[in-house]
């Protein structure tokens, strides 16, 4: 077997990143192709890594303890430099913008950043559609004010509905009735569909999926179902522990019949079902068991402004640096431009036994699921 070399890391499991370098403006044109022919249609931008859950399969409390190196407030990018480059990025035809962390309802005023960034539609003349991914502890008292500042949706990470269970998944002391109190006061605000994300580990807690489809469909939410992922560095994944998509669906099947939903959007991961019935539909994200990456059309914006080309990249590159040098919209455009054409990450279709090697990625929580 063939030795693996291990690079150097930060603090957060990933190499340093990448200086960039500003092209001349003349390269900054529309649309986006990377070697793959994928377009860049959607950009996840991490506001924080901070988080108020030690979830088991992202923040384990073992690694992210009261002394884990966060990154310090005057690094992270500011509302008007993520704004700034959403511009561009839509400009290069982003159509999608999600919001994400840890935690993005930890970062203080977030709903005037939504308010900024709903602001390029009308600015830009493009369509543009601003989600959120939240655990839902704190969207009772956020989601009013969300919706109104121009956030379209939201989807809640929810990994149970028992108590006890879902206490020891997100290894805090905060009851699920919160959470799903935060999911109804998002449904009235008029942030839906919902959608629920619910992250299967086999043992821990499979015994719920039963539970969470009958609770959702009776309220007409959508949940869509996470193989467990070997993300990042610290979460001890481990292949037995995934209960794969199509088991997830079996169980499901024999008590609410399923049918499949035909989808042509582009970069969706996600397969789609609907209850035969007519009373809503579930989605499996299956990226163990059926690598999507295909198609895959997203790119990841860190918190401190590193631009990530894969959930399971270990190296980003620096635009921050290049914002904070004085570059101009068109030479970010050119960059941006430059970094996706060369883009060709496929991880998921290339996972093999070696995924059980040591092997340096960015934690989930640093750049956002």
């Amino acid at each position: 077997m063939t030795a693996r070399i291990i690079p150097i890391t930060d603090s957060r499991g990933a190499r340093p990143s990448r200086t960039v370098q500003a092209p001349a403006a003349a390269d900054a044109g529309a649309g986006l192709l990377d070697r793959l022919q994928r377009p860049l249609l959607d950009l996840r931008i991490s506001v924080t890594d901070r988080c108020n859950f030690r979830c088991v399969y992202c923040m384990p409390r073992e690694t992210f303890d009261q002394d884990y190196p966060y990154v310090p407030h005057a690094e992270l990018l500011s509302f008007e430099e993520i704004t700034r480059l959403a511009r561009i990025f839509v400009r290069r035809g982003t159509r999608k913008i999600r919001l994400t962390g840890g935690e993005p309802l930890l970062r203080r005023d977030l709903e005037s950043l939504v308010h900024m960034l709903a602001g390029l539609r009308a600015e830009l003349g493009a369509p543009l559609d601003l989600a959120l991914t939240t655990n839902g502890s704190l969207l009772k008292r956020k989601a009013g004010a969300l919706a109104e500042a121009g956030l379209n949706r939201v989807t809640v990470s929810l990994d149970a509905l028992d108590d006890t269970i879902f206490r020891s998944m997100s290894d805090v002391d905060f009851p699920v009735a919160q959470v799903l109190e935060g999911i109804e006061a998002a449904r009235a605000a008029g942030l839906g569909p919902v959608k629920v994300n619910m992250v299967v580990k086999r043992g821990l807690n499979d015994g719920q999926v039963l539970p969470m489809a009958r609770y959702l469909r009776e309220r007409g939410h959508v949940l869509r179902f996470i193989e467990y992922m070997d993300v990042g560095n610290s979460n001890g994944w481990r292949l037995d522990d995934v209960l794969t998509s199509d088991r997830i669906l079996e169980q499901i099947d024999a008590e609410m019949p399923l049918e499949p939903v035909a989808t042509d959007e582009a970069g969706t991961v996600a397969q789609r079902w609907r209850y035969r019935d007519g009373s809503g539909e579930i989605g499996t994200i299956s990226s163990i068991s059926r690598a999507f990456c295909g198609d895959c059309t997203r790119a990841r914006l860190s918190t401190e402004g590193s631009l990530y080309l894969c959930l399971f990249g270990d190296q980003g590159h620096d635009l921050r640096g290049l914002l904070r040098a004085g570059a101009t919209d068109p030479q970010m455009a050119a960059a941006i431009g430059q970094i996706w054409s060369e883009r060709a990450d496929r991880y998921s279709e290339l996972r093999s036994a070696a995924t059980a090697m040591p092997a340096r990625r960015i934690e989930m929580s640093y750049i956002g699921g």
